[in-house]
């Protein structure tokens, strides 16, 4: 498919309802308002073409963006072209998403998380948190570097309450991500969650909730899923 057939596509999926979500949410600029799970209907003929995937993203429409997240090969990814997306990446679904998971599963994931989370740009510190998470959910254990996990968990503790909204939940993310995935961090991860608590964010006109931590890894125990790492985090 051509890249004026896959945005033709896009625009006959999309619908006003799922455009108010988004927009709900916190999209801005040009979108069609295409579900997720219609985007991913889309990925195979993408896939098959790395440029088309990336001309996707460059289009600035929203859901041409979130569906090269889906398609893109990271590993083919410069560091130039990831810099490019988190630098257009104006709202949370493409920071914490789109950009974080092509980040975290490319060749540059901890340069990239270690020099974007500390941005005073919130959707840049944004992506930052989320693709350390990310890479922390399919990375094994043994090539994680467990001191840098550890003071970044002290920084999450001394200043989560008072970051940038979207920042606040992504940092409680990273706390859940190395409860969950990282086992010799597990305990401290769990310790941390009691600490920081409750975290309070903005989520605008929608129905959504901030995880809590202590819970959300009480879970994953009861699951019996502590450490268990994923093959991807493009989803």
């Amino acid at each position: 498919m051509t890249l004026d057939e896959i945005i033709w596509k896009l625009a006959e999926l999309g619908t006003e309802q799922t455009k108010k979500t988004f927009i709900n949410h916190g999209a801005q600029g040009s979108l069609f308002g295409v579900k997720v799970g219609d985007l991913k209907k889309l990925v195979k003929p993408v896939k098959k073409d790395q440029e088309l995937a990336l001309a996707l993203y460059n289009t600035g429409n929203s859901d041409a963006m979130y569906l090269a997240g889906l398609s893109v090969n990271p590993k083919l990814m410069t560091k130039e072209t990831l810099q490019d997306w988190v630098k257009h990446a104006n709202w949370y679904m493409h920071a914490e998403y789109t950009v974080a998971r092509a980040a975290a599963e490319s060749s540059f994931a901890l340069d990239l998380a270690r020099e974007w989370m500390k941005s005073d740009v919130e959707m840049t510190a944004v992506a930052g948190w989320s693709t350390y998470a990310n890479y922390l959910s399919i990375t094994a254990d043994e090539k994680l570097d467990l001191e840098e996990i550890r003071t970044l968990l002290q920084q999450v503790e001394t200043t989560i309450h008072e970051e940038k909204n979207r920042v606040r939940y992504v940092m409680n993310g990273f706390v859940i991500s190395v409860g969950a995935y990282v086992t010799a961090l597990h305990e401290e991860a769990k310790k941390m969650a009691e600490k920081i608590g409750k975290v309070h964010v903005d989520v605008g006109n929608t129905a959504c909730k901030v995880p809590l931590a202590t819970e959300y890894i009480k879970k994953i125990e009861l699951h019996d899923k502590i450490g268990v790492k994923k093959k991807t985090c493009i989803c």
